[in-house]
């Protein structure tokens, strides 16, 4: 059988990442910059006012104190987006708003609070210093400067400084679209009546959340029956839109496996069927497909819905993450010691549902080793890692356990 390190490499190979593109912001965030980002202009754009107040020679109004204000006449009024030049003459002032830009000649704001607020004309209570409650063209960013770099994660404020320079978009590296497939004869959607032998589908739905929080895109989920010629449908009408195909079933060693079959049991079709040392897990597949003349990863995974999930945590969640540039491909691993003994099939990495304690450094395993035992799954926050050559594993071993959370 195949080692999990050997598939894992295979799986990554053909993941590939997208060439970099130019995104509206709206679709931007989260995603890795694929190159510096420079201003094309200042911030401020323009010399404008920190607070409402109002605009002044400092020098008209160096005497003003609590006692003995200084009274000027007010000249105009400046609010925020008013667009024509403006001049202070000496001994005026301007009731300016915060963001407005200041005028030529004056170079301080005396806050509202500092004064009467007069509208004709202001007494003005305090001396400000020159350049008081200024904010000065290109104090922020000059233009020219580099301000992103390449690699850096798009954040809700990395989207608010790009819109500040008047950037529309954002060259970054971009999602990898994924089609998922769930297939087997036996599968319902959700709100329709069950008939004797049928069973909810779950698998594209418990997917297709992976996917996305891997950080990738869902174009499509689609149930197949196990019928090569619906399931070959599915592909023709979605598959030149993916970078990646992830199906559930049909992969096993049984007589109705339509994977297998779509493709050749033998892979002649582009697809690889192996059996990786694992539990769960152990039926897998990856190969390129060409459909409708678009080369697409088709990663084929178990599907009972515990191997699926695993199976997705193993290979296809941190190799979507390096396709994408994203930080921290892996799930973070937690050294934690084993508060129960426990066995492992020899031969094989084991993949325990578990329970870890961040407080004691301590993991429980979690439910029944078996793969359709789906509720411990959805309630651990861990996986144990047993290495393969471990039959038998003490209560008090420190062993890895990858976190959920």
């Amino acid at each position: 059988m195949r080692s999990v390190e050997e598939h894992q490499r295979v799986v990554a190979e053909l993941i590939r990442a997208r060439p970099a593109a130019m995104v509206p912001l709206a679709e931007a965030q989260g995603l890795v910059l694929a190159d510096d980002v420079v201003a094309q202009l200042s911030l401020p754009v323009f010399d404008n006012s920190a607070m409402d107040g109002y605009a002044v020679r400092a020098e008209d109004v160096a005497a003003a104190t609590a006692d003995h204000p200084v009274s000027l006449p007010v000249a105009e009024d400046i609010p925020a987006g008013r667009t024509d030049e403006l001049t202070l003459q000496p001994g005026t002032a301007h009731r300016i708003m915060t963001g407005a830009p200041m005028p030529a000649g004056a170079t301080a704001v005396v806050p509202v609070e500092a004064t009467d607020g007069g509208v004709e004309s202001v007494a003005i209570r305090e001396a400000p210093a020159s350049g008081k409650h200024i904010r000065l063209a290109g104090e922020d960013v000059a233009a020219g400067t580099t301000v992103l770099r390449k690699g850096q994660i798009v954040t809700p404020a990395t989207l608010g400084l790009a819109a500040a320079l008047g950037m529309a978009e954002l060259p970054v590296l971009p999602r990898q679209r994924v089609l998922v497939i769930s297939t087997g004869s036996e599968l319902v959607s959700a709100g329709d009546p069950l008939r004797p032998g049928q069973i909810y589908e779950s698998n594209s739905v418990m997917l297709a959340g992976a996917v996305r929080d891997a950080g990738a895109a869902v174009i499509a989920t689609a149930t197949a029956g196990d019928d090569v010629e619906q399931f070959s449908s599915i592909l023709d009408r979605y598959a030149a839109d993916a970078d990646l195909i992830i199906t559930s079933g049909g992969v096993s060693a049984g007589a109705y496996e339509v994977v297998k079959d779509a493709f050749g049991r033998a892979g002649e079709q582009g697809v690889e069927f192996v059996k990786v040392a694992m539990q769960p897990g152990m039926p897998q597949g990856i190969g390129r497909l060409q459909i409708n003349g678009a080369a697409t990863t088709i990663v084929t995974l178990p599907g009972n819905p515990v191997s699926a999930l695993v199976s997705f945590e193993v290979f296809i969640r941190p190799a979507l993450r390096t396709a994408m540039g994203l930080p921290d491909p892996h799930r973070p691993r937690r050294p934690a010691v084993l508060a129960e003994s426990l066995t492992s099939p020899r031969g094989k990495r084991q993949f325990r549902r578990a329970i870890l304690d961040a407080d004691t450094g301590s993991v429980t395993s979690y439910g029944p080793p078996a793969s359709h035992h789906l509720r411990w799954l959805a309630s651990a926050n861990g996986l144990l890692d047993i290495p393969e050559d471990v039959v038998e594993v003490s209560a008090g071993t420190q062993l890895d356990v990858w976190d959920l959370t």
